[in-house]
C-alpha cells in the first residue's frame, strides 16, 4: 500500500503562512512604526533644525546680554544711550539729516 499525498498538510501551510505574516507585520514595523527607520530619521532632522536654531537664538540672547551690560550703571555706553534715546523717543538734533 502505497500512500502518496498530492497537498501538503494544513498544518504546514498555517505555520508557515502564519511566519511568514508575522515577518511581514515586523519588517513593516521596523521600517514604517512609530520607532521604525523613517521615524528615526525624521526625529534627527529635527533634532538638527532645533540644534541650528538654539545657536541662533543663543546668539541672539548673547547679543542682548552685551548690550544691556553695555547700558547697565556698572558700565555706560554712552553712545548706545544715545542711539537708545533716539531711537525710541524719536527725536533728532538740529545739525543732523536723517534718511530712510
Amino acid at each position: 500500500m502505497t500512500h502518496s499525498r498530492s497537498r501538503p498538510a494544513i498544518g504546514v501551510v498555517v505555520y508557515f503562512s502564519l511566519a511568514f505574516v508575522l515577518g511581514m507585520y515586523f519588517t513593516y514595523a521596523s521600517v514604517q512604526g512609530d520607532y521604525g527607520i523613517f521615524r528615526r530619521v525624521q526625529i534627527d532632522a529635527e533634532a538638527a533644525e532645533l540644534r541650528d536654531e538654539l545657536a541662533g537664538l543663543e546668539a541672539e540672547v548673547a547679543k542682548l546680554s552685551n548690550k544691556t551690560r553695555r547700558l547697565s550703571d556698572a558700565y555706560l555706553d554712552l553712545d548706545l544711550l544715545d542711539e537708545q534715546a533716539r531711537d525710541v523717543l524719536g527725536m533728532v538734533r538740529a545739525d543732523e539729516i536723517v534718511l530712510r
